[in-house]
């Protein structure tokens, strides 16, 4: 019995040794309230804040169906997961070194980013401030809100810096999607263009069945339509965004009442929803792939890759590419067309 105690007594003294040199030695010394960096439990942030120094800012909150910006926006959904995975994965790598302390100090007082983070009942998780990139360049200066010591954060195996992420301009986090309807939820699809009309089409849903009206000339029987490419083309509205928003920039709306209408796209859904996109030519320029080789659907004085257009009841100016809209951009002939159309519509 006395053996049997004693061996009991050693097994739990070496595991002891093994839990304090090997185990509590081993674990993130970086754990108190003024250098954790970390968020694990994403599920539960309800809001978060961020702010430049000038005044710029975002407002991020989670609703029942989406994240909503700025209260009026949707927020893309790609930089609200950029930012739950940031600051999931973010840790502290090690204090500023004392020589450049009073520097990254000031930087910080100066220019920083201030980020607060609130759960889904309003409570303060963290607030912190975000600075440049560290000195070696092997992460990003941080400090917490009422600390004195700035901390160097990274992401194991990311080797950028974390200050683009949070991003505190409203046009970086706006849901850029012009078009997400599924086929049976399209009503119909107005398609004008300026510099063809003869392309141009309606498509509209009728007791369940789908009509294509066009020019005369284009469109000689109507009960010739090709249904198989009508019911393909609403396909074709599903997930369609944009590249970007162009709010604001210098010049931009002498540009588009001087420029070329490219056409005019309308898409009534079902259930009383509206598009209305108005698509300009974006002038040739030096980014333009078509300066060396010419593009044959496309005139020799716009760019090949994009153009412009407004949406949202004219309050946006956008950039869209070709590559998205050019399936979108048919003509009236091909949903007349016998088997393969000119242009194949493929699922």
């Amino acid at each position: 019995m006395k053996k049997t105690l004693i061996y009991l007594f050693v097994l739990l003294l070496l595991g002891g040794c093994i839990y304090f040199f090997i185990i509590k030695d081993n674990s993130n010394p970086f754990t108190t309230e003024d250098s954790d960096f970390t968020i694990k439990d994403t599920a539960d942030i309800g809001k978060i804040f961020i702010a430049s120094n000038d005044g710029e800012f975002v407002l991020i909150e989670r609703t029942d169906s989406c994240w909503l910006l700025n209260k009026k926006y949707k927020a893309l959904p790609g930089m609200t997961n950029l930012m739950m995975n940031t600051l999931y994965q973010q840790q502290t790598l090690y204090p500023v070194t004392k020589t450049a302390k009073e520097n990254t100090i000031k930087f910080l007082t100066t220019y920083a980013i201030k980020v607060e983070v609130y759960n889904r009942k309003g409570i303060k998780k963290k607030i912190f401030y975000v600075g440049g990139e560290a000195a070696n360049g092997a992460g990003t200066n941080m400090i917490m809100e009422n600390s004195k010591t700035p901390y160097v954060v990274h992401i194991i195996n990311f080797n950028g810096f974390l200050t683009a992420r949070y991003s505190f301009t409203e046009k970086d986090w706006r849901d850029r999607t012009v078009f997400n309807l599924e086929p049976d939820e399209i009503k119909s699809i107005s398609m004008q263009y300026f510099n063809d009309t003869k392309k141009s089409f309606i498509l509209t849903r009728e007791e369940n069945k789908l009509i294509v009206k066009g020019d005369p000339e284009i469109v000689k029987k109507p009960e010739d339509l090709n249904e198989h490419n009508a019911k393909v083309y609403l396909n074709y509205f599903k997930n369609v965004n944009c590249e970007g928003f162009l709010n604001g920039s210098i010049g931009m709306d002498s540009l588009i009442r001087t420029g070329t209408k490219h056409s005019e796209l309308d898409v009534t859904g079902m259930h009383g929803q509206h598009q209305h996109v108005q698509i300009y030519w974006m002038p040739i320029n030096k980014r333009s792939k078509n300066q060396i080789v010419s593009d044959k659907e496309v005139p020799d004085d716009f760019d090949a890759d994009r153009l412009f257009a407004i949406i949202n009841n004219d309050k946006d100016t956008v950039m869209i590419q070709q590559f998205v809209f050019k399936k979108i951009f048919r003509k009236a002939a091909e949903f007349y067309t016998k088997g393969t159309t000119p242009i194949p519509i493929k699922y």
